[in-house]
């Protein structure tokens, strides 16, 4: 916020705080700060505030304004520091930025580090700003007026085109994009805001037509294959994640009306809403990325979207092997595991890499099997032949129509599947899908999250329980113990990498407990100097229960692989 105060003969000094943005200081009735002086221009000049300074650009006017004394060119935004004086005609404008409180001295800061016992990187001061990465190629002195020409241009658009009855009634994208483009270039031609000579019209107009038809600003972000999630915190808020490390980008929607009509656009091809009364919505784009969207009230920020996002080619064991996230040895066991019919979990935190593990395991699957996939929101990429894709569904408005994950599993089991894929176990499916398993359909695979593989197993068990059978525990284990092969525990580490950190086998029951041997681990070895994890990937030297089944089916997997290194 920047205090505005405005001195003129015979008046009192007149004082005023501003925002950030633009605005117009003339004579007419039209301009933001209107004072009716006869040295003054009907539109004399135009102020932009930011966070840095004052942009000044005289607009043509009479008689000129000055900055500290020296008469501006017009039609040329120059940048002036806050103490700076500006004088319009007989008007005298100084600016005041409110300055943030400073704790007391004597208090210690709440960021002070302690001695690094661990050896770990140093930890960055929390008051450290957020690295910004510039997409949109607007200087950051320039957004503020961009997002006031947005405003009004979208105004304007949705006066003279109705976008949403164009859509309705059938209109191809191309032609919506040409009227749409069509319709921006008039609008900016009529503009009253002086725009400065160093902004590109060819950027403003691009941005205009994303957010008229398009998902605004994540249309950037989207079309670049190295961003991985999208995060959207409010309209002037978007967030990314690159390579494992968060950015703040340089772009931003123009309103929070127009972050809503972004999730809309993404949710309504799918049959699915987005109000007050379903604030909160799961989707998916066209190429399978995850979205999340959740709205006021709920959201207090303003309308608050997560994009998970995948790449366009789906990545392969080999990319996996390549980033560090798993060595050959393990990549070649689990081949041989998907090969041989045996039941996977993959197990991991939130964004982890789950469901990019389960896209690179079931692209071992057999060409000629009958594979049924089952997810909440499609994001599977799979390449064979014979696939059957099943997506979940949510309640209509009356709250009736809903089909669940587990209403999917039971049908799946009457659809002759050779293989069944559950993207993510989260409720009662999870006993359907043991059921499964031990009844002939095995070689499945699903994802689960947990943090370890004991916490895997765990939470199958209350999974379990939650279908609303009163089932003794240790029914529930024998269940897991003999439908469960291999659990893969994958985890996102502090450096923002992914890493399969434990290949476990499930051996059998003892007693009540389920025992279990790791097979590969991940061993930390330090950090490099970019603050990098470093490590290997080790065999312990345990051997699966079930070479014998592997030699049977004529898989090639020599045990070598699992012998531990001296």
């Amino acid at each position: 916020m920047v205090e505005i105060t405005i001195r003129q003969p015979g008046c009192p000094p007149s004082s005023a705080s501003l925002q950030e943005g633009a605005y117009l200081i003339g004579s007419d009735s039209s301009c933001q700060i209107c004072v009716d002086r006869p040295e003054i221009s009907a539109r004399h000049a135009q102020l932009v505030i930011n966070a840095a300074n004052v942009l000044i650009t005289d607009l043509g006017s009479s008689n000129g304004t000055f900055a500290d004394g020296k008469r501006i060119t017009p039609h040329r935004a120059v940048a002036v520091p806050f103490t700076s004086q500006i004088q319009i005609g007989k008007l005298l404008l100084t600016f005041r930025k409110d300055q943030p409180k400073m704790p007391p001295q004597n208090e210690p800061s709440p960021t002070a580090s302690k001695p690094d016992a661990d050896k770990t990187p140093p930890r960055e001061d929390s008051r450290t700003p957020v690295k910004v990465l510039k997409v949109t190629g607007i200087p950051a002195n320039l957004r503020p007026l961009i997002q006031e020409i947005k405003k009004h241009a979208h105004q304007e658009l949705l006066v003279r085109l109705n976008l949403k009855k164009l859509a309705i009634s059938g209109i191809s994208a191309d032609e919506l994009n040409t009227k749409a483009k069509a319709m921006v270039k008039e609008i900016l031609a009529q503009l009253t805001i002086q725009l400065p000579p160093e902004l590109d019209m060819n950027v403003l107009e691009q941005e205009l037509i994303q957010e008229a038809i398009g998902l605004g600003p994540l249309e950037y972000l989207i079309a670049r294959d190295d961003i991985s999630e999208i995060m959207v915190n409010g309209p002037d808020q978007i967030f990314v994640e690159q390579r494992g490390e968060i950015y703040r980008t340089d772009a931003q929607f123009a309103d929070s009306s127009q972050v809503l009509s972004a999730i809309e656009r993404i949710v309504a091809p799918l049959g699915r809403r987005i109000d007050e009364s379903s604030p909160m919505v799961d989707a998916r784009l066209a190429d399978g990325s995850r979205v999340n969207a959740i709205i006021p009230p709920l959201a207090l920020t303003g309308p608050t979207l997560t994009i998970r996002k995948f790449s366009r080619t789906p990545l392969k064991a080999d990319d996996l092997v390549r980033f560090g996230s798993v060595s050959p040895e393990m990549v070649k066991f689990l081949s041989v595991c998907v090969q041989a019919r045996k039941n996977i979990i993959i197990s991991g935190g939130t964004g982890s890499g789950k469901t990019t593990l389960l896209n690179v395991l079931s692209s071992f699957l057999p060409n000629r099997e009958r594979i049924v996939t089952i997810e909440d929101a499609a994001e599977l990429q799979l390449n064979q032949e014979h696939i059957v894709r099943l997506e979940s569904r949510p309640p209509n408005l009356e709250g009736r129509g809903a089909v669940t994950i587990r209403d999917l599993v039971r049908n799946a089991l009457r659809m002759r599947p050779d293989r069944i894929v559950v993207g993510e176990c989260r409720g009662g499916e999870a006993l359907d899908m043991l059921q499964a398993m031990n009844t002939g359909h095995d070689g499945s695979l699903t994802t689960i999250h947990a943090n370890s593989p004991r916490d895997a197993l765990a939470r199958l068990e209350t999974l379990v329980l939650m279908a609303g059978f009163d089932l003794p525990l240790r029914a529930i284990r024998e269940q897991i113990a003999s439908a469960i092969h291999i659990i893969v525990q994958i985890t996102r580490e502090r450096d923002g990498s992914r890493k399969i950190i434990n290949i476990s086998e499930i051996t059998q029951m003892e007693g009540d407990v389920i025992t279990m041997q790791d097979l590969f681990t991940f061993n930390q070895t330090g950090w490099s100097d970019d603050n990098r994890i470093l490590g290997d990937y080790l065999p312990t030297g345990n051997i699966p229960t079930f070479m014998e089944d592997i030699q049977r089916a004529k898989l090639d997997l020599d045990i070598s692989l699992f012998a531990k290194e001296k």
